[in-house]
């Protein structure tokens, strides 16, 4: 049997309009997954919501004007990792609390999506930039 194992890596500028490429994306991976025996349509709806997520706050938020956003994707075996390079002034992951669920506000809720459909989410500063980084067991 032949186990998944992709590794794309990606540049976009930072304009929105490049969001629904990289959803695409995130949705034909889950679709052909070789070995993935769960809900492929759901996977695939949640890849792009986490991706168009993560990459419209680095658009919107990090103030990085002209340059290019990295967005590397790897599946080995039943590990999927994604990971979103900016060169922003980046934030503070872990002061971003749970939006209010009666609160009828659109925004603020991109973090808690992506937390609550990956199973670890981690942001780091390099020396290179910025990291977010989404991992989600297959």
């Amino acid at each position: 049997m032949t186990r998944n194992r992709i590794n794309l890596e990606i540049e976009i500028p930072t304009q929105t309009r490049y969001l629904g490429l990289i959803g695409n994306i995130g949705e034909q991976l889950a679709w052909d997954l070789i070995d993935y025996a769960g809900d492929r349509d759901l996977l695939a709806y949640n890849l792009n919501l986490v991706l168009t997520e993560a990459l419209s706050n680095v658009i919107k938020h990090a103030d990085c004007d002209n340059q290019a956003l990295r967005v590397c994707i790897s599946i080995e075996g039943n590990s999927l990792s994604i990971q979103v390079h900016d060169q922003g002034l980046g934030f503070d992951l872990e002061g971003i609390s749970s939006p209010d669920p009666d609160d009828l506000c659109e925004r603020g809720r991109g973090i808690f999506l992506i937390r609550h459909l990956m199973d670890s989410v981690n942001y780091r500063r390099t020396d290179r930039g910025n990291v977010l980084e989404m991992k989600k067991i297959l």
